[in-house]
């Protein structure tokens, strides 16, 4: 997020007022993916209870669901602890602004959708304020994806058990992390394997190379130079192999626009642009870390991870994180399925042969279709019921 955007987005405040009285439900969302999450989930709950009211302060796919976006604060989003200190008025405004929403319309159910480091403090500062049911007022705080405390961070489940009322989470392990709280949690099930989700892309050994390299705009300023130098490396061992790199919004568009027009021209005629809404069938994947490795994962798409984060966040998480990899199907299953490059790691002849040994080795798509498998059966949901049942289920609790 660049100093115009803070600037252009915080000009629409104040938030508008809810259409119709107090909502059932303010969904807080920050990232990208959050919003996609929160749309699956908003939208079984409405298709189940027509009757319910949400706002949302998220993002544009969460509106498209029936909920009353109140600010999309998806465009607004960074990652990593230097970006969002080198934001920190910015959303310490969009903080007050949301508490202030709050107290005056009072949502019945405030559901926080992963963002942990703003939605963490905003539950916290809830309570503090006695507007949430832990702190003596009405609204239900609740969370849906929980925060990677198995990765970092693991004494936050404590604070979560004060300040919040439930949790749903969508990987079946992290159970086990909060048995010793005292704060109901329950899987849901991913929504990535739930019914009537059509994935964005899928496999196939004809299909062009998929090259992603992710959705905020810190991250991607990052990862697209390195994802297109081990892409551009590949090409000199088989010119004609196209590629595909899918954005989620316009400004990240346009932000890979720049970084092919600097880019040869031979390179530049074997890349499309293409919208993240529009199906692909790929042979192979480059990507970064984030959710749209793991739809590759369910795909069975072979490929590799390239991640490059600014150099403190990266030594601060080398520090802190606990776990040996940083892709979620890798954590999930058995054995890894995706090699990951990481930093100086991500150099590209290191991802050209790995290009090269996904589209040329019949083993190596043998072994990916499997291990998909195994993770589609890891997270498929559980018979009392997905996200949208859960969400209907505190709203009930609360009226």
């Amino acid at each position: 997020m660049d100093e115009s955007l803070a600037h252009s987005a915080a000009d629409r405040l104040p938030f508008p007022p809810p259409r119709a009285g107090p909502p059932d439900v303010l969904i807080i969302a920050g990232e990208h993916s959050g919003d996609e999450q929160a749309a699956r989930m908003v939208s079984a709950l409405l298709s189940r209870h027509p009757s319910m009211s949400v706002a949302a302060i998220g993002g544009p796919t969460v509106q498209t669901v029936g909920a009353q976006l109140l600010f999309d604060l998806t465009a607004s989003s960074v990652v990593g602890l230097v970006e969002v200190i080198a934001h920190f008025d910015f959303f310490k405004r969009i903080f007050a602004e949301t508490m202030q929403w709050i107290r005056e319309y009072r949502p019945k159910v405030v559901c926080f959708v992963d963002y942990p480091g703003f939605n963490l403090r905003m539950a916290a500062a809830l309570r503090k304020a006695g507007l949430s049911v832990k702190g003596g007022g009405r609204a239900r705080a609740v969370y849906y994806i929980s925060p990677q405390i198995w990765a970092w961070k693991p004494r936050r489940r404590f604070a979560m058990a004060k300040n919040l009322d439930a949790l749903a989470t969508i990987f079946p392990f992290e159970l086990d992390w909060y048995k010793d709280t005292s704060l109901p949690v329950r899987f849901v099930g991913h929504p990535f394997v739930s019914e009537g989700y059509i994935s964005p892309v899928a496999y196939s050994p004809n299909g062009p190379v998929l090259l992603l390299p992710g959705s905020r705009v810190a991250a991607v300023k990052r990862i697209a130079p390195i994802i297109l130098n081990g892409y551009e490396a590949f090409l000199k061992l088989r010119p004609q192999t196209e590629a595909v790199m899918i954005h989620p919004s316009s400004q990240i568009k346009k932000l890979l626009e720049g970084e092919l027009a600097r880019r040869p021209t031979t390179l530049r005629e074997m890349v499309r642009l293409q919208r993240k809404d529009d199906a692909t069938a790929a042979a192979a994947v480059l990507t970064s870390s984030g959710t749209i490795s793991l739809v590759c994962a369910l795909s069975a798409i072979p490929g590799a991870i390239a991640y490059r984060a600014n150099p403190m966040t990266y030594l601060l998480g080398r520090m802190l994180m606990q776990v040996p990899y940083i892709g979620i199907a890798n954590l999930l299953l058995p054995e890894p399925m995706y090699p990951e490059f990481i930093q100086r790691a991500a150099v590209p002849a290191a991802l050209s042969a790995e290009l090269m040994d996904c589209l040329t080795s019949r083993s190596r798509v043998e072994r990916t279709r499997r291990l998909s498998e195994d993770l589609r059966n890891t997270l498929t949901r559980p018979p009392d019921g997905d996200a949208g049942d859960w969400l209907a289920d505190q709203v009930l609790a609360g009226r």
